[in-house]
């Protein structure tokens, strides 16, 4: 069977996901996650996308994304993967393909998941017993978040501001959003939506994305074909 296309659409926070050959270490070092970040920060607003968040682990990274237009995200990708092997490749004396494919990733419901995936992205690290708390790992964006440091290649979304009046509200806010930690429900739903393509949200948004392109959104159910969305 055929792959889908991914699923890209302007205006939408999109969950990415891109992982290393054989599950091979992507970072080796400071150096190489530095440079990662600094391709997106160059990429991101060159090509219209808004940055909300990211998390750096040894063998792959997550990051949070919404696009202007719909050639945004994928170009993004695109000049970011083909730079970042390219200077990896030369600074470790490698050839040869370093991730497992194209990069996976889906759109997501910005009123029900955006804050539940900025977390559960914050919380990858104490998953893979990376660290032990998210404030004591360097590279994923809570820092910024919960304002131990500012990053200008970040965009916060709109549902950040709601979290408080004052910076110092937000960013307490926040730091207790991911305190209180994310469901194993909601960290497989977020994983296996990105993994898949299939857009994450309630039924009447994948029915009003559906309305959106010919693309299928959710997996068909068992015996009823999902009708087209055009006529």
């Amino acid at each position: 069977m055929a792959r889908l296309p991914r699923l890209t659409l302007a205006g939408l926070p999109h969950h990415v996901i891109q992982r290393g050959n054989n599950r091979q270490s992507i970072f080796t070092d400071r150096m190489d996650r530095e440079r990662l970040l600094a391709l997106l920060a160059e990429a991101a607003p060159r090509l219209g996308v808004a940055l909300h968040a990211y998390v750096l682990m040894d063998n792959h990274f997550h990051l949070l994304m919404t696009p202007s237009t719909t050639n945004g995200l994928p170009q993004l990708m695109q000049a970011v993967g083909r730079g970042y092997v390219r200077g990896f490749n030369d600074r470790h004396g490698r050839s040869g393909t370093l991730w497992e494919g194209r990069y996976r990733s889906t759109v997501i419901q910005p009123e029900l998941w955006m804050m539940r995936c900025m977390a559960y992205m914050d919380l990858n690290p104490l998953r893979s017993s990376a660290a032990i708390d998210v404030a004591e790992f360097a590279w994923s964006s809570y820092a910024h978040y919960a304002g131990h440091r500012h990053e200008k290649a970040l965009t916060p979304p709109s549902q950040y501001w709601l979290l408080g009046n004052t910076p110092f509200a937000r960013e307490a806010g926040y730091a207790e959003l991911v305190r209180k930690g994310v469901s194993a429900a909601d960290t497989v739903s977020l994983t296996d939506a990105a993994l898949s393509g299939w857009a994450l949200g309630d039924a009447s948004f994948v029915e009003s994305l559906q309305k959106t392109t010919e693309r299928r959104v959710a997996k068909a159910k068992a015996g009823r074909p999902l009708r087209s969305a055009r006529p």
